[in-house]
């Protein structure tokens, strides 16, 4: 098997994460002999200045002959104003559906350490570990058809097309089947089948599905307004969640700030055969870009979700994971954490820490 990595910087502050993540992949990939190679491309923005379009075919052809990309993030507002179809965040979704991406795996696990650091009470989130299983490329993100049109008075009218198929939603349930037969044994699948026909089929063939084959998982349907509120009202309750696009996306970054910030969230997105993309669920953060205030940890965890997902190096992965609970013991915060008490860090800082952690 090769070991090739494409690395995608990005936008904003992907570049200072990706940066520190980089030095702390260069340490593991030492300590471990992994036999671990990467190069560089562009994606989003900086790829839209240097070739005019947010997924250039070069970025493309990269992208294929990897074996994973580790990707900072991308968007800003220096490209907001331009053609929506060829915005950075256009590249993203582009890679995602070329490469067929479809399992996006969020993991929202809390750091004892940063107990505190939650919005919600110390009692309502200690020890959290919830895995959300999103499917990335397909639902209202991809329908079709799409778009403003003008009618017939003049009135402009926004439109976009929720629709999945029976296979869609089967592949991204097995996985999240799968995943919870290694940890708690359920799932919680969300949809909101009583407004909308295409999660009827959603919780419909998630059901025939687990009948079929998964008949000692435990499963459960909640909607996903309720969903939402019993996130923040009992989170532990759920041990996988799976979910739909746009749902996903949303319930995600609610669950992040369970775990005192969403620059400790990680994510996998995966294709059928292990090949994925890895990168932080938090943005660009253009507002803090270029001054070492950024958290680089999300993006450190993704490497080690790299490592355990695509190539099944399970004690790499432990070790980066043990190395950034190492550093929190040791009271380094970035801004996003920070607590009375702690030691603040800039974003070259906290990579710095992680790597002198993997003795």
């Amino acid at each position: 098997m090769s070991k090739q990595i494409l690395i995608l910087a990005g936008d904003g502050i992907g570049p200072e994460i990706v940066a520190a993540a980089e030095k702390v992949l260069t340490r593991v990939n030492e300590k471990f002999n992994l036999g671990l190679t990467w190069e560089q491309g562009l994606l989003g923005g900086a790829a839209i200045d240097a070739h005019g379009e947010p997924y250039p075919s070069v970025t493309s052809e990269q992208a294929k002959k990897a074996d994973a990309i580790l990707l900072g993030a991308v968007g800003g507002p220096k490209w907001d104003t331009i053609e929506r179809s060829i915005r950075p965040e256009r590249g993203l979704l582009k890679i995602r559906s070329e490469l067929n991406l479809f399992a996006n795996l969020r993991p929202a696990i809390l750091y004892p350490q940063l107990a505190d650091a939650s919005s919600l009470k110390p009692e309502i989130v200690s020890g959290l570990d919830i895995l959300i299983v999103r499917e990335l490329t397909g639902g209202i993100y991809f329908g079709q058809p799409r778009g403003i049109r003008e009618l017939e008075n003049g009135e402009k009218q926004g439109y976009n097309t929720d629709v999945y198929s029976e296979s869609e939603i089967k592949r991204i349930a097995k996985v999240a089947f799968e995943l919870a037969g290694l940890r708690g044994g359920k799932v919680c699948s969300v949809d909101k089948a009583n407004v909308l026909e295409v999660t009827e089929l959603w919780k419909q063939t998630v059901t025939a599905l687990k009948e079929e084959q998964y008949s000692d998982i435990q499963l459960s349907h909640m909607y996903v307004d309720n969903a939402a509120m019993q996130l923040v009202r009992a989170p532990k309750q759920f041990d996988v969640i799976v979910t739909g696009n746009l749902f996903g996306d949303i319930l995600s970054d609610e669950a992040a700030m369970l775990t005192g910030s969403i620059g400790m969230l990680p994510s996998a997105s995966l294709d059928e055969n292990g090949k994925g993309m890895y990168e932080p669920c938090h943005g660009s953060a253009p507002d803090i870009a270029g001054q070492n205030k950024a958290n680089p940890l999300a993006t450190i965890l993704s490497v080690a979700m790299m490592l355990r997902y695509t190539f099944r190096e399970e004690a790499a992965a432990k070790a980066i994971e043990d190395a950034v609970g190492n550093v929190l013991d040791q009271g380094l915060r970035t801004a996003d954490i920070m607590s009375e008490g702690m030691k603040a860090v800039g974003t070259s800082e906290m990579g710095d820490a992680v790597v002198s952690a993997l003795v």
